[in-house]
């Protein structure tokens, strides 16, 4: 069973997205919250498998909240999906730096978000291909002198090409297509990465494929 707790300070979406969830049969909402520090308490009170968080609430906004969420080794298994008005949120780019697994609109549809939730407990990131390419433009525009790649020692040289490729914006089918091998082997590649790299899921790849230098602006081809 999928526990979801629901961080909204809107009531109505709050019971919209329940109404959804509890109809499935391997999915129940564990809780819910009605603003960032409620949020954090009922995270590590209840520790759902994912929280829906809206990133604009009162007292502590989603943004803070999810960081604090990320940085916890307790709630190292929680993952946090965040909720935006407009898939151009300002704060996606901040959102997903925080360690947030993706986003999701408000008014997705409702087959889109339960795969969403499906997909974030299996370990992918919630990042749409157009929605990956915007991100990794933001880091391109961003991007500072790379450190150094100490921290990719200890890949292999295909995993340095897998990471480089999801640093891009390339899905697993996509990658297992460009290196002619099957999307299972892609994403067992993908994997073994972030496990070495110490990642929470495909999201931050992309973020230490830029710090690192594997990925450098201008690479969106």
């Amino acid at each position: 069973m999928i526990r979801v707790l629901l961080a909204d300070d809107q009531s109505l979406v709050r019971a919209g997205f329940r109404a959804l969830l509890d109809a499935q049969p391997d999915i129940e909402v564990a809780g819910e919250a009605s603003d960032g520090e409620e949020a954090l308490a009922r995270v590590r009170e209840l520790r759902p498998d994912i929280v829906l968080m809206d990133i604009r609430m009162p007292l502590l906004d989603g943004l803070a909240a999810t960081r604090r969420i990320t940085e916890d080794d307790a709630l190292k298994d929680v993952r946090v999906v965040m909720l935006t008005t407009f898939e151009l949120d300002e704060y996606v780019f901040e959102a997903i730096r925080s360690g947030a697994s993706g986003f999701l609109v408000k008014d997705t549809e409702p087959e889109e978000l339960l795969r969403a939730v499906r997909a974030v407990v299996d370990g992918d990131a919630l990042l749409s291909p157009g929605v990956t390419r915007r991100l990794i433009a933001e880091f391109a525009a961003r991007s500072k002198e790379p450190a150094a790649e100490g921290a990719l020692a200890e890949l292999t040289e295909r995993e340095r090409e897998v990471m480089a490729l999801v640093g891009i914006g390339l899905s697993n089918e996509e990658i297992a297509r460009r290196l002619v091998v099957s999307p299972l082997t892609a994403k067992t590649h993908v994997s073994r990465t972030m496990v070495k790299l110490g990642a929470r899921d495909r999201a931050q790849l992309v973020v230490l494929a830029y710090e690192s230098g594997l990925v450098r602006p201008g690479w969106l081809g």
